[in-house]
């Protein structure tokens, strides 16, 4: 994938995801040296694909181990890998953005597959649902993040919370993600807002760390906001905005 100069700090989530090619990676190594926001945006790019992987994990049952330890002896082995004949052709620009939407959704699937083959029956039809919300969940993260229009924004709320906001024009849509995020209290939630020209309109619920997508239309909007609101949320702001910040241009 050619880029730009100023294309570069558009290569966070690609880079943290391992999209790019080895000359990339090595391109945008050089660039991370000098450029302590696209250091911080990789790290976090890392830890929301660890957090979504890690929120869809499920322990396998306690004997799925002796099971699969007595039927190793009756298990064929596979054929040996052999090496590729030819070199496989540099990814273009759009399969590019389709191999970082297949890395985002690996780092779930991943983590909810393992034990997958030696769970019990009963629990086939609540893992496929959830592996599809967690797939729906990724998709639309990943379009967001993989846009060619994607800008970034961060800031900190109040209560010392560190955010990032991905928007996209082409997608009408803008993703939140927050680190540093207390609990909150029994009987509360976090709510998010945009801000259309002073009115604030709902746009989600964030209750830990994590990467959302904002619901809403941010195409007029001006601003993300963060309050905390009674349980089940609020039509309209009940207290001073942990954050107010203004989107992407």
């Amino acid at each position: 994938m050619k880029q730009h100069v100023t294309d570069a700090h558009t290569l966070s989530a690609a880079y943290a995801l391992g999209a790019l090619d080895s000359a990339e990676s090595a391109g945008f190594e050089e660039h991370l040296r000098t450029c302590e926001s696209c250091r911080e945006e990789a790290s976090e790019f890392r830890a929301t694909a660890a957090r979504l992987a890690a929120a869809v994990a499920q322990a396998p049952p306690v004997a799925a181990k002796t099971r699969v330890m007595s039927a190793v002896d009756g298990v064929r082995q596979l054929p040996p890998r052999l090496p590729a004949p030819a070199a496989v052709p540099a990814l273009g620009g759009a399969l590019r953005r389709r191999a970082l939407s297949l890395a985002l959704a690996a780092s779930v699937v991943a983590a909810v597959l393992g034990g997958a083959a030696v769970w019990q029956s009963q629990h086939a039809q609540d893992f496929e649902q959830q592996a599809r919300r967690s797939q729906r969940q990724l998709d639309a993260v990943s379009a967001v993040l993989t846009a060619s229009d994607a800008r970034t924004v961060h800031g900190r709320a109040a209560n010392g919370a560190f955010t990032t906001v991905v928007a996209s024009a082409r997608q009408n849509a803008a993703v939140f993600s927050v680190t540093g995020l207390p609990a909150p209290a029994a009987g509360r939630t976090y709510q998010l807002w945009l801000d259309h020209d002073g009115t604030m309109r709902p746009a989600g619920f964030v209750d830990h760390d994590g990467t959302v997508v904002l619901t809403g239309d941010p195409a007029d909007a001006g601003a993300v906001g963060l309050t905390l609101e009674p349980a089940g949320g609020s039509t309209a702001p009940t207290t001073a905005p942990l954050l107010l910040m203004a989107l992407p241009a």
